[in-house]
Formats: C-alpha cells, sequence, structure tokens
C-alpha cells in the first residue's frame, strides 16, 4: 500500500472517529456509532465457523451484518473493518463478505488490507497510543511492556489481544522480538485471567451472541418469505424476536403450497435479492 494512500485512509478514519463518543483512549461504542452514522447494522450468532462480517448497499442503505458468536474483541474489530468498506469501496463494489482470512490479514486482496487499515487506525490512532504508553505506562522505553500492560490497553482501546500487538508493532512501539514475548506470556496466563487482573473490560474475550436486527428488517423478512427465499420457521423466528406472529401479519403474507429449507444464511443471502 503507497504511503500516499495510507495517508487517505488515516484521513478517512480520523474523520469518522471525530464524530464517535471517545473514552479517555477509545470509541466507547462503536455499534451505536455505526448506526448514528445512518447504516443498517444487523447483529447475529451465526457460529464461530461462519463468516464474520460482511457490508453491501441495498437500495439507498448501507447494511452491515456482524457475527456475535466470535469473541466481542473481535466482532468490533470485524465491525470497524466493514466501515472501512463502507466508507473506501462500496463505489467499486455493490458488497463485501468477510472471513477468518480478510480480518486477520492473511488475504492479499488490495481493499482486505485497505478496510484492516482503516479499522487499525479507526480502533488505536497513532497519537492516542503514543499519549497511552506515555501517560498509563511507566518508563516504556527503559521497561519492556508486558502482558498485564496489553491488558490494559485491550480495555481502554476496545481490542483483542493480538490486533494490540500487532498494532504496536505496525507502529513501531515494539519490536518483533517483543511482539513474540507477548505473544507467549498471553498463552501462558490466557488473555481472561490477564483482563480480570487489572480490572478490564472481560468481556472482551467472549462472544455476546447478541441478535439485534432494525425494524425495517421485517419488510425485508416478509418480502423474502413471499419470493420463497425463506422457510415458514425463518419467518417465525424473526416474528419471535420482535414479539409478533404469523397472524398478526398474515394479511401481507403470500400462501406457499411447501416450505424451503430452514436456514439463516437464506435470510441473510436473501437480502441481496
Amino acid at each position: 500500500m503507497q504511503n500516499t494512500r495510507k495517508k487517505d485512509i488515516r484521513i478517512k478514519a480520523a474523520s469518522f472517529r471525530e464524530n464517535c463518543r471517545i473514552g479517555r483512549y477509545g470509541i466507547i461504542d462503536l455499534f451505536r456509532e455505526c448506526e448514528r452514522w445512518g447504516y443498517k447494522l444487523l447483529r447475529y450468532p451465526l457460529g464461530e465457523n461462519a463468516d464474520l462480517g460482511f457490508v453491501m448497499r441495498r437500495d439507498s442503505d448501507i447494511v452491515i451484518y456482524t457475527n456475535t458468536s466470535i469473541r466481542l474483541s473481535r466482532e468490533i474489530f470485524t465491525l470497524a473493518h466493514e466501515i472501512g468498506h463502507a466508507i473506501l469501496h462500496m463505489e467499486s463494489a455493490a458488497s463485501f463478505v468477510d472471513n477468518d482470512n480478510t480480518i486477520s490479514g492473511r488475504d492479499v486482496d488490495e481493499m482486505e488490507q485497505e478496510a484492516n487499515y482503516f479499522a487499525a487506525c479507526l480502533l488505536m490512532p497513532d497519537d492516542e497510543v503514543t499519549k497511552f504508553l506515555d501517560l498509563e505506562m511507566e518508563d516504556v522505553e527503559d521497561n519492556d511492556l508486558s502482558a498485564l500492560d496489553i491488558a490494559k490497553l485491550m480495555s481502554e482501546f476496545n481490542v483483542s489481544f493480538d490486533m494490540a500487538i500487532n498494532r504496536l508493532e505496525n507502529l513501531g512501539k515494539i519490536s518483533t522480538e517483543q511482539r513474540l514475548r507477548l505473544d507467549n506470556e498471553r498463552n501462558e496466563m490466557r488473555v481472561g485471567n490477564l483482563l480480570r487482573s487489572v480490572g478490564g473490560n472481560y468481556h472482551l474475550n467472549v462472544s455476546s451472541n447478541i441478535v439485534q436486527i432494525p425494524s425495517e428488517y421485517m419488510q425485508y423478512v416478509i418480502f423474502n418469505y413471499n419470493n420463497n427465499a425463506i422457510p415458514m420457521e425463518t419467518l417465525e423466528k424473526t416474528l419471535h424476536y420482535y414479539h409478533l406472529s404469523v397472524d398478526d401479519i398474515k394479511d401481507k403474507l403470500v400462501v406457499h403450497a411447501e416450505e424451503n429449507e430452514d436456514e439463516l444464511a437464506d435470510l441473510i443471502g436473501g437480502l441481496t435479492d
């Protein structure tokens, strides 16, 4: 990635961040900020082995999905990655589906690398990381950071252990050797224990399994059911979330002779119809 492109991405990430509610260093609630920007956010637990997220354009809306079966810290990074796609790439592509390869940086696709860089700049901007190390850590230049220090940083910026040490290395705050040592410390002590020991946000290390579906998606679900994109059982599950029954909306439904296979993937895929 060229330096001029990196600078452009940093500017766009900073512009988004300026309108967010910030704690001492990190964004307090990126999910809420996503909605405040007008994006339609869908959160659902599809399972640990499913895709981590996607972003797509539907008519005039930008729809973002995140999988709540993964650790909260990783879901937050996934959301930041999808916001990056929305801001950087939606004029050149209608949708992006992201999995472990794209989110972890193993995918060499240029737009995926750019979305990851945007996410890193949004969640852990260089100046805020520098300020944190200066004000919150003692004699960083003379003493190596410990895994407990990384746990404190995780809680302040709402990121994962891996995100924290990778960002520190990329910013030149730690060496590759130090990152490997911290990674070994993490494996020995476990992240949940590290977070608890520093009074940090241990929820970052577990999945939320939250179900969050914007109210306007009800019309999408009805449309998909009427067009045989989802079965009755999926419709009923969605209605249950809204505390409704089939009888409440029967005047809007088409009667089908047969039901299709019940998979939530059909619901998600149906949004692109």
